[in-house]
């Protein structure tokens, strides 16, 4: 199976190995990925595959009544998701009422599933953004990616666009006082004859420093699951994985590990 897209706006509900039962929502064209960061693991490919193609955001409207539509047959098929979740074909944060969609979202949730929770999987580069900090303080789960404490492996693994730097990443990260759940991707293989392994000890020390500094109220690691635009990547070995989340929760903080 190859990198593929999410052709509706809302989709699912699917099995997530991080979040439990969870109802997606597509922020991004069902017809083309648009993103900050151009990630070489990303199972959506990569950004300008569908050069050319003619697309477009969702609407507000859109999105709120296709949500309503969704819950309301959830309901009556008695089918709770444990969580409703802004992810799909890019940065959900990108589209211009993101704040607004937020707030709909909360308001819809409360009406049919108010124990489901509403998470936000973000690259976290728009964080600077007023609005988009005030939607994300007010969710349950604010998943902001971190994939290293090192610049230069961020900008291989990540690719994101110019302007990026770590420095300012970690500073809007720091300004949620912990209000966060910080999500991290560990990957090893090669892309573009570079080595890459954001397991090395000298990424997983800049890393936890990182998260020394954030204080996070948990953090999420990873691996591949799925295929990726670029062959060559190596899924980490779940004993990996736990030894790097040890040093997490050695913090205090508690660390889910799925491999």
């Amino acid at each position: 199976m190859g990198t593929f897209l999410f052709d509706k706006i809302i989709f699912g509900p699917v099995q997530s190995r991080r979040l439990g039962v969870s109802l997606g929502i597509n922020l991004l064209p069902v017809n083309k990925k648009i993103c900050t960061f151009d990630c070489i693991y990303c199972e959506c490919g990569f950004n300008g595959e569908q050069a050319g193609i003619i697309t477009k955001m969702p609407t507000r409207e859109e999105v709120k009544t296709e949500l309503k539509q969704v819950l309301t047959k959830m309901q009556d098929d008695k089918q709770e998701p444990n969580v409703i979740t802004f992810a799909g074909n890019g940065e959900p944060t990108m589209h211009k009422d993101f704040e607004s969609i937020i707030d709909d979202t909360i308001e819809l949730r409360n009406s049919f599933f108010p124990e489901a929770r509403i998470a936000v999987l973000s690259n976290a580069t728009l964080i600077h953004k007023e609005s988009v900090v005030n939607a994300l303080k007010r969710i349950d789960d604010n998943i902001l990616k971190l994939d290293s404490g090192l610049e230069e492996t961020i900008k291989t693994l990540d690719q994101p666009n110019p302007g990026f730097t770590l420095p300012n990443l970690t500073n809007n990260l720091i300004q949620f006082k912990g209000q966060l759940t910080i999500q991290t991707m560990f990957v090893t293989g090669e892309y573009n004859g570079v080595k890459i392994d954001n397991t090395s000890s000298e990424d997983v020390s800049a890393w936890l420093k990182i998260i020394t500094e954030v204080k996070p109220k948990s953090v999420m690691i990873y691996t591949i699951e799925r295929d990726t635009p670029v062959k060559g990547l190596t899924k980490v070995a779940l004993e990996k994985l736990k030894e790097i989340a040890s040093e997490v929760e050695q913090l205090g903080i508690p660390t889910q590990v799925s491999g």
